[in-house]
């Protein structure tokens, strides 16, 4: 095996307009070799994109998908494509497990046919190890790179169809940000926004900062235009993307805090629908508690990660709030937006937990009355804290806890959802039902999932619809 390493990290920044226009050249060179690949091989190439992660990974794989339509790629959700792209994450070890099992089968669809590519992006390639992996166990990948460097893509691309050796691009950091490159977004009438990129909180479990780098805010400029060529493509709703969208704006020259950003967001007349993720509960101010009060377009949902009820395991964590901290700050949301629908983050199994920190955390979560929680078994990371921490949890109790946790979280959810039952709200309408092909899917402003009878010709228009039929987590309506 060869190996091309191009960079291993940056060593200088390109402003974002000579780096758009350098990617845009390679784009051209790009569509240039798939058209002589395709009349080689004697059909369109097609190419698979497939995310693991959060939001922020698939605004990524969006983009992704967006350069490859562009340079002459047919889209396909089948791993038999001609080129198939993991967008990864790394926040827990099963993501990492579940990508090496997928390209172990990708591996074998190689041995059949030499001409496929296969790439590997996103947070999970920032880990050194996993590149020694890969090069070791799995060396049939063509092209590796991170998350700093997303917006390379066409460059890399023209890299690994010129050249049949192993392309490895990983950089440490950048401050460059360059969002102007193609798009193929997976809803017409509504979009992700990237505000930030990075995070400077460095709980003691969490991965991220050291894969996704330091905070690093768009200026609101970029961001309003971005948002204001949507509105013009049709998008009513928009969700503002951050690892912290509360701290926007901090490293910026501009005087400019998130809540200020919601409202010049909010002026953008064809944009309905504002939504964002994901706060952290340290920084969110009175300021954006009283926008979000008054605002007609702000949706009535906050995602709001708790991780945990127990102030001396949020100590542990490095979270710098109290459990008493976040029952204030939700008391104060519950009477400025009574409407609120409140989700959260949980983690079960943090080094040294007892099941008397677990006990807390149920406490929580039914005094808090969370519509949803997203419940996680702690993972270890190497390179974080924690995972240095003495006490690692005994993983049966780790088990038996968090089942009781979930539990919990299921009772709370579905009791606060049934207290919705024969209310009518406006729905946007997002896709025929999966099921039933008579009926439509949509959601509430706070983000409750809603099915109905109804045609595909609804799909990105609001229609109001009343609830009539509980299902635990989600609603049969009917429109009036």
């Amino acid at each position: 095996m060869i190996m091309m390493n191009i960079s291993m990290k940056t060593t200088k920044e390109t402003t974002s307009e000579k780096e758009l226009d350098l990617q845009k050249q390679y784009m051209e060179q790009a569509k240039q070799l798939v058209s002589i690949k395709a009349q080689q091989l004697g059909h369109p190439l097609t190419c698979c994109v497939t995310t693991f992660g959060c939001q922020m990974n698939s605004r990524d794989s969006e983009k992704l998908s967006g350069i490859l339509k562009e340079v002459g790629y047919q889209l396909t959700d089948s791993e038999t494509a001609d080129f198939v792209i993991y967008n990864t994450c790394t926040v827990r070890d099963n993501a990492n497990q579940r990508v090496y099992g997928r390209l172990g089968v990708l591996g074998g669809m190689k041995k059949k046919n030499k001409e496929k590519k296969i790439a590997l992006c996103g947070c999970m390639m920032q880990e050194l190890s996993v590149i020694d992996k890969i090069k070791k166990s799995y060396s049939f990948v063509d092209l590796i790179f991170g998350t700093h460097n997303i917006y390379k893509f066409p460059e890399l691309l023209c890299h690994m169809l010129n050249d049949n050796h192993m392309i490895i691009d990983i950089w440490d950091e950048t401050k460059a940000i360059v969002e102007e490159l193609p798009v193929e977004r997976k809803y017409r009438f509504k979009s992700g926004v990237n505000i930030m990129f990075g995070c400077n909180n460095f709980c003691s479990y969490c991965i991220v900062p050291y894969v996704r780098g330091r905070e690093r805010s768009r200026s609101s400029k970029d961001i309003l235009d971005e948002i204001n060529t949507l509105a013009g493509q049709g998008v009513v709703e928009v969700m503002l993307l951050g690892q912290n969208v509360n701290s926007y704006g901090k490293n910026l020259e501009e005087k400019i805090t998130f809540a200020k950003l919601l409202q010049e967001v909010e002026k953008i007349d064809s944009i309905k629908r504002i939504r964002f993720m994901t706060s952290h509960p340290k920084d969110l101010s009175d300021e954006l508690i009283e926008v979000m009060q008054n605002s007609a377009k702000i949706c009535r949902h906050l995602h709001l990660p708790l991780q945990s009820g127990s102030s001396r395991i949020l100590q542990q964590m490095n979270r710098r709030y109290t459990a008493e901290d976040y029952l204030a700050l939700v008391k104060k949301l519950r009477n400025s937006i009574p409407d609120l629908s409140l989700t959260t983050d949980l983690i079960v199994g943090f080094p040294g937990e007892t099941k008397e920190d677990v006990d807390e955390t149920i406490r929580m979560v039914k005094e808090v009355g969370f519509e949803n929680a997203f419940t996680f078994i702690y993972s270890k990371r190497t390179g974080t804290p924690a995972a240095a921490m003495p006490n690692q949890c005994n993983p049966a109790e780790v088990s038996a806890n968090f089942d009781r946790l979930l539990k919990a979280v299921q009772e709370t959810a579905r009791e606060r959802i049934a207290g919705m039952e024969k209310i009518t709200g406006e729905v946007l309408v997002e896709e025929v039902n999966e099921q039933d092909a008579n009926m439509v899917t949509g959601r509430l402003s706070n983000n409750l999932l809603v099915h109905f009878n109804g045609s595909k010709d609804l799909i990105g228009t609001f229609v109001n619809v009343r609830l009539v039929e509980n299902k635990g987590f989600y609603y049969i309506g009917e429109m009036i």
